[in-house]
């Protein structure tokens, strides 16, 4: 039989990270996000309903995370469920987890979030990659961060972009 383990959530950091390393010298960082929800109740009336999710991220990104993040900062989290189990003082105890895969930073700096939505962190050069890297991939950041903002209002489509009638699709 098939199985499929993937877990897309929202939320937010509900407290910092602390970014640790193994004596392996692998990063790791372990987030408490909140995701809220909204549904109605027996009675029909909207509630929020919070769940609170573990979430575990290693490598260079556990290092993004821990220096970007802050508590509250709202954060994309893509990865795959995982069961721990241990035995503290002759009792079994387990706890489900996400590992987290992918990771995108949202929102505004200055609002608990670390860029826009095409924002990203500086990137990480590879070892041993010397100036030519820089070189090779630097006109590639510049037209990552140069790109225009999106207008304020969802008026009038940008000049540039086809208007209402003559969507290409």
């Amino acid at each position: 039989m098939a199985s499929h383990n993937r877990v897309i959530l929202i939320g937010n950091l509900t407290r910092d990270p602390e970014l640790r390393y193994l004596q392996s010298g692998m990063a790791v960082v372990d987030l408490g996000l909140a995701v809220n929800d909204k549904r109605k109740n027996a009675a029909g009336e909207w509630i929020d309903e919070t769940t609170f999710v573990d979430v575990t991220v290693w490598g260079r990104t556990a290092e993004v995370a821990g220096e970007y993040l802050t508590k509250g900062s709202p954060v994309f989290i893509e990865g795959r469920l995982k069961l721990d189990t241990w035995e503290t003082d002759g009792q079994k105890r387990s706890k489900l987890k996400v590992v987290c895969e992918k990771m995108q930073l949202i929102g505004a700096k200055g609002q608990g979030g670390q860029g826009g939505p095409g924002s990203r962190p500086p990137m990480a050069r590879p070892a041993g990659a010397g100036n030519q890297y820089n070189r090779a991939h630097q006109s590639d950041q510049a037209d990552a961060y140069s790109q225009p903002a999106p207008p304020d209002d969802f008026g009038d489509p940008p000049p540039d972009m086809p208007g209402g009638d003559e969507i290409p699709f």
